[in-house]
């Protein structure tokens, strides 16, 4: 299966083309709605379109690419650019207006759900740029680890205990709401590399690269296993971007560093890594039924 699903990846990313089967599948989801945050809504990402337009929601982010593939019959994207947990069941106020509660999209015939979410609850905003500050001031050393570690244990690995909790609570909500749906949760493609960064496309330090990919695979990780326990499928690009981190040339990353060369905003996905998002994912629903 993982063989198969990096062959696809691969297919995908490198000819920019449907999957293989795509052209003979036959329809088998009729309401698919898509959850989550920027690493779901595609910011940057052309064409920006939904309501309301702070959200950053892209027709090429990876939902609307699985719902082409997977040709559903009625598609409902309301991913939201900074969406945490909470804003599953509360408005969410954005640029241009607010985002109503995502769960609200669910009905008792949708038949597929992709989810990701969690980043913003452990502070992916706040840890960048805590990690850039700190390491302007220590470049040789590891000065974000230090800050989250220094009362003797990892506030980040606490923050992600706690977002496991919260999705935990995500997930019997969407199954209360749509108890026939496929539930995939999809975690986060690998942002940094787990030794040498790249200053200054990311200014960390030295020694919070390694960190801050440990703890990334730690919440994807988590994720996992609060989606198995739910009952849920999962799927982790994380797994299959190990060279295509914000660090790696400008041809070959499906992450943005702070400039980035492609259309996406700094640190978050382009289109060819919501191609890579896709095409796990698209594995992931047809092998569901």
């Amino acid at each position: 299966m993982r063989a198969a699903a990096l062959a696809l990846t691969l297919l995908l990313v490198g000819a920019a083309a449907t999957p293989a089967t795509a052209t003979t599948y036959k329809p088998s989801f009729q309401h698919y709605v898509a959850l989550g945050d920027s690493y779901a809504s595609g910011p940057g990402i052309p064409e920006q379109n939904g309501t309301p337009l702070g959200c950053g929601r892209s027709s090429a982010n990876y939902p609307g690419k699985l719902a082409r593939w997977l040709r559903v019959t009625r598609f409902t994207d309301v991913t939201c650019g900074g969406a945490t947990t909470v804003h599953m069941t509360r408005p969410q106020p954005v640029q241009d207006g607010q985002n109503p509660p995502q769960l609200d999209a669910l009905r008792p015939d949708t038949d597929l759900v992709t989810l990701t979410i969690g980043g913003n609850d452990m502070g992916f905003g706040e840890i960048l740029g805590t990690c850039a500050r700190l390491g302007a001031q220590d470049p040789a050393g590891a000065p974000c680890r230090e800050h989250y570690t220094a009362g003797g244990g990892d506030e980040l690995l606490d923050r992600i205990g706690r977002a496991g909790t919260l999705v935990d609570q995500v997930l019997a909500q969407v199954s209360a709401r749509s108890p026939r749906a496929t539930v995939i949760v999809v975690g986060y493609l690998r942002i940094l590399p787990p030794t040498r960064g790249c200053w200054p496309q990311v200014p960390f330090a030295a020694g919070d690269t390694a960190y801050f990919d440990r703890t990334e695979k730690a919440l994807n990780q988590v994720l996992g296993e609060r989606a198995r326990a739910a009952g849920a499928r999962f799927v982790n690009p994380y797994l299959f971007s190990v060279t295509h981190d914000a660090c790696q040339p400008e041809h070959r990353r499906w992450v943005e560093p702070l400039r980035p060369a492609s259309p996406s905003v700094p640190m978050h996905p382009n289109e060819p890594g919501m191609a890579a998002v896709a095409g796990l994912t698209w594995l992931s629903a047809v092998t569901a039924r």
